[in-house]
């Protein structure tokens, strides 16, 4: 296995001054910058008025990131081709003058390159973006996935039983969209846009255009609109050169011609209002009570260097604005849970401020109140140079970090930017350039400045006010009243300043005494160093140069929750929750938030069944500030706040209040008690769980967790200079004291299983739930027992295996009867533990949504393929075709952070693992290895039938809108091959 990563080139202090030294930028404010040639790419036109944009880049290596980019979305629809522009894009995947079948997909997943929802095409107000992600290790795959784009640009099929084939997957695509979320954000946007015509150009289009529009009429619109002065073909990837890509380009593109006078682009206009528009929306599935506040705008023009310095004033009071909004959902009886402002395009000239929260229930008009108030508070007396000063450093840090890491962008990224180029006249200036302007703007900027962007968000400045309740609790004209407060209050200058917080210095108050390295060892295989410290804690750290500016860190140990007699699990399974709220690192997180400004670093932690780990990332100039959270951790002792208890309790039992109003909660509860029981473990957390939730035992478990270093592992990964990062970890990590009994010291052999209880029989079962609009999930659960003697080599056959179903059930159930949008087949091993010792049990879970009509009949069909494959096994396309996608994925996972992480773990945790990571990790990539050698049709058949065997029983359930008994007997009539047993029918019966 190559490492990819065999040296740092630069060392960290010499890239830390590469910034400092960069040179600063003449202020001239009027100065115009260049945007009509995007920085660092080949950027051209060809005769036939296609744009292209072609640029070297090598992440990840020998891959190709491609689009066509339309200047052609939903905007352009007359009312009777509503969603056409959508149907448009499904279609161009079936079917081309080329390719037929979906050979297109089949091109792609042949050559590792998965096809997937929303993977692959985008159609939106007002552009269409084809993308493909590519290897091109081969010649030819490239020159084939640009031919893919020109079929795309002019040669999209588009017939009648194309058509009809795909009718059902745009439906059910519509009918993903028609849940609660759907509903809030349909109303909003309509609200928003009223007065223009993108008020109902939604780019999902009507049900009954989906279910009537003709294949003419698809004709009409894709050869009115898709022309090559429209058009643009983005190439990003590990090219040797960009000549010969543009040569590809004009070989696919070159020979066609649009129209002689094809239509021109219209755009059209949002008008502006003065009056706010408010809606009180009711949503009986709403996920909670909410609040939103949009200040419609037009999108910045950037031509001059004043136009980014105003960009960096929005910026800067954006990111101040959030940071009080925290600090006062952190308050005693705070207005709101969350709040936050964005920024958003919404389509190509207007953009929004949306300032969004979410509340108890009846709380709505208290959190708009004092959203509006601290709108109010900056306009009457401005932010502080301190606030200020804090966002400067953190929008400094963040251009740093991509300065750092500007050869180091995915190609994807770079994609998506050149696209905003085209369709939204984005400009590209480069990272090297925008460093410079905001090394150089950003310390003249003062707070005064910054305070000013509040006069652009009156409540008459395009306003838009809406609130959203599960159950009406006020009105239109309670929101207007509170309007008026605001306004009243704000003139009368009524409104008094904000109250800053004193911030402490130091994170660590009590500096730790240095630990020091008992064993230390190499693993060449892996191109990692293993330390063994004085309190007994591992930690195993790899040096890459992947990201100049990324350091992962995973530190586990063994033992969790599974341990806890019911009486102890409801208190200590909130404990992370309440810990992370009182401050888990020795500091209130609004205080924290401030300490750690400027400085790119992130830890969490989380307590599982049979694990505990903190985890996080930093760049590696603040790894120091990492490692100190980490001893803090260790070293803190959480206790109660009844404040924080109160605040904490209540959002929890608003989660439980809007989890138990989403019509997929009781299908999710119900399946997760046929397939795993009906233990504390498995049950979903209710209000009476949540009143024999102790704060003091919660939090004495807590400090239990993350109290003794020596059954600890730490992982490290990232730009590790280990001259550095070495006595960092003796200090801080070395640092953290032993505790004199062990805690939590478990034999990974000896940790309690969870119960697990599959049934003993096939079950199926009709879980009807109310809705307002009708949905339907299928779960399909085959049960899996994986042998201790060849544990390793299963786990593998068991992810080619999902792999496989997932494939030929998508070929089968979305591309052959065209009934579902995607299908997800995911495999689990039960507790997430490989070491245990003796057999394992798991389950491989199918996944899919659709039209409630004929779910039982997709569920034969799919039950039907397995027991195909099982009996006949797949054909050779199809073991190559999931090879490639496995290889594809490994190969870019060579070239991350996080995958070399999960690699480490793994091998820590792997059951081979037996002291020695190198030999682990040998063990396991060898057997990989060797699984892949070995697959062919008759091992992916035999490891079907061995791994889910025919006589093993299996769940299916259902969910299904709640309707008269006599309808859902009725729907039940399809079901004919295993037919429908009485415990079935009184289901049906009883909802």
């Amino acid at each position: 296995m190559s490492l990819l990563s065999p040296h740092n080139d630069q060392p960290l202090i010499q890239r830390k001054q590469s910034f400092g030294s960069l040179e600063m930028v003449n202020m001239e404010l009027d100065k115009q910058l260049d945007l009509q040639q995007p920085f660092g790419v080949d950027y051209g036109k060809l005769e036939n008025g296609l744009v292209y944009y072609v640029k070297c880049n090598p992440k990840p290596r020998k891959r190709a990131s491609l689009a066509l980019a339309i200047k052609v979305g939903s905007i352009l629809e007359e009312e009777y081709e509503r969603g056409v522009a959508h149907i448009v894009e499904h279609l161009a995947f079936s079917a081309t003058k080329k390719y037929t079948n979906h050979n297109i997909v089949k091109f792609l997943e042949s050559i590792g390159a998965e096809f997937g929802p929303c993977q692959n095409a985008v159609t939106s107000f007002d552009e269409t973006i084809y993308k493909l992600l590519i290897p091109i290790d081969k010649p030819e795959l490239l020159s084939e996935a640009i031919q893919v784009l020109a079929e795309f640009s002019s040669e999209i099929r588009l017939s009648k039983d194309d058509l009809e084939k795909e009718r059902g997957a745009v439906m059910e695509e519509y009918r993903d969209n028609r849940n609660a979320n759907g509903r809030i954000l349909d109303a909003y946007w309509t609200l928003m846009m009223e007065g223009s015509k993108y008020a109902d150009r939604s780019p999902i289009g009507l049900e009954n255009v989906i279910k009537t529009v003709s294949s003419q009429t698809l004709k009409k619109f894709y050869q009115k609109w898709y022309h090559l002065c429209n058009m643009a073909v983005i190439a990003v990837g590990d090219f040797s050169d960009t000549k010969s890509v543009i040569e590809l380009i004009k070989t696919h593109f070159g020979h066609k011609y649009s129209a002689l006078d094809p239509p021109s682009i219209p755009h059209f206009k949002v008008p502006s209002h003065e009056a706010p528009r408010f809606s009180y929306f009711v949503e009986p599935e709403a996920s909670g009570s909410a609040v939103m506040i949009s200040y419609k705008m037009q999108v910045d023009e950037l031509k001059t260097m004043k136009d980014y310095r105003e960009m960096l004033v929005k910026s800067m009071f954006r990111i101040a604005l959030n940071r009080r909004l925290f600090r006062i959902s952190r308050r005693k009886d705070p207005p709101y849970f969350s709040c936050s402002v964005a920024s958003y395009v919404l389509v190509r000239d207007l953009k929004a401020y949306i300032m969004s929260s979410s509340c108890k229930e009846k709380g709505t008009l208290e959190a708009l109140e004092f959203m509006l108030i601290e709108v109010a508070r900056v306009r009457l007396h401005g932010f502080s140079e301190r606030e200020i000063s804090v966002v400067r450093d953190l929008l400094m840090s963040s251009i740093e970090s991509a300065y750092l890491e500007r050869d180091q962008i995915e190609s994807t990224s770079l994609r998506y930017e050149y696209s905003q180029h085209f369709t939204h006249n984005k400009p590209i200036i480069g990272i090297e350039y925008e460093a410079q302007l905001q090394k150089s703007i950003l310390p003249d900027i003062l707070a005064s400045e910054v305070s000013k962007f509040a006069e652009k968000l009156w409540t008459s400045c395009s306003c838009v006010i809406q609130i959203v309740e599960p159950q009406a609790f006020a009105s239109v004209d309670d929101m207007k009243n509170i309007v008026m407060k605001i306004n009243k209050l704000e003139n009368e200058r009524s409104i008094s300043p904000w109250d800053d917080e004193q911030i402490p210095e130091e994170i660590v108050s009590l500096k730790p005494n240095i630990g020091n390295i008992v064993q230390q060892r190499e693993h060449e295989n892996i191109g990692a160093t293993e330390l063994i410290l004085s309190n007994g804690m591992h930690v195993c750290y790899k040096c890459t140069d992947f990201f100049n500016d990324q350091v992962l860190f995973t530190g586990f140990s063994y033992g969790g929750l599974s341990e806890l007699p019911e009486n102890k699990y409801f208190s200590s399974s909130m404990g992370s929750t309440i810990a992370e709220e009182i401050g888990m690192y020795g500091h209130r997180p609004s205080v924290l938030m401030d300490m750690l400004a400027g400085k790119r670093v992130d830890v969490d932690v989380e307590v599982r069944s049979y694990k505990r780990s903190f985890y996080g990332d930093c760049s590696p100039f603040y790894l120091e500030t990492a490692f100190q959270l980490v001893y803090q951790l260790f070293t803190t002792e959480v206790t109660p706040d009844d404040e924080v208890i109160k605040r904490v309790m209540q959002v929890k039992e608003e989660t439980i209040l809007a989890r138990e109003r989403d019509p997929y909660t009781s299908f999710s509860n119900r399946a997760r008690e046929i397939n795993y029981g009906n233990s504390y473990f498995f049950r979903p957390f209710g209000i009476s769980d949540l009143q024999k939730v102790d704060p003091l035992k919660a939090c004495k478990y807590f400090n239990t967790c993350f109290m003794d270093p020596s059954t600890f592992t730490v992982v490290i990964v990232g730009k590790i200079d280990p001259t550095v990062a070495v006595p960092l970890i003796l200090k801080y990590l070395g640092g953290i004291g032993k505790p004199p009994e062990p805690i939590f010291h478990f034999n990974c052999d000896r940790i309690k299983s969870l119960p697990f209880k599959f049934p003993k029989s096939m079950t199926r079962e009709v879980v009807c739930s109310p809705m307002i609009e009708a949905q339907c999930m299928v779960r399909i659960c085959f049960p899996i027992e994986l042998k201790h003697g060849t544990m390793e080599e299963e786990i593998h056959y068991t992810g080619f295996l999902a792999k496989l179903l997932e494939t030929k059930l998508l070929q089968l159930l979305r591309f052959k009867h065209g009934q579902i949008y995607s299908a997800s087949v995911s495999e689990f091993i039960h507790g997430d533990l490989p070491c245990l010792t003796g057999d394992i049990g798991g389950d491989i879970q199918i996944d899919f949504s659709c039209d409630p009509k004929i779910s039982l009949k997709l569920v034969d069909i799919a039950l039907n393929e397995i027991l195909r494959l099982q009996e006949e096994g797949p054909s050779d396309q199809d073991v190559e075709t999931i090879l490639e996608i496995e290889q594809r994925a490994h190969e870019n996972g060579l070239q991350e952070n996080y995958y070399w992480l999960n690699l480490i773990i793994g091998s820590y945790q792997s059951r081979i693992y037996s002291g020695d990571i190198g030999t682990s990790f040998k063990i396991l990539d060898e057997t990989r290895s060797k699984v892949r050698n070995s697959l062919t049709p008759l091992t992916m058949q035999l490891a079907l039938r061995r791994i889910m065997p025919r006589n093993n029983p299996h769940t299916v359930v259902i969910l299904m809108p709640q309707t008269s008994w006599l309808k859902r007997i009725k729907s039940f009539s399809q079901w004919t091959l295993h037919g429908i047993d009485m415990k079935f029918l009184m289901k049906i019966i009883q909802g």
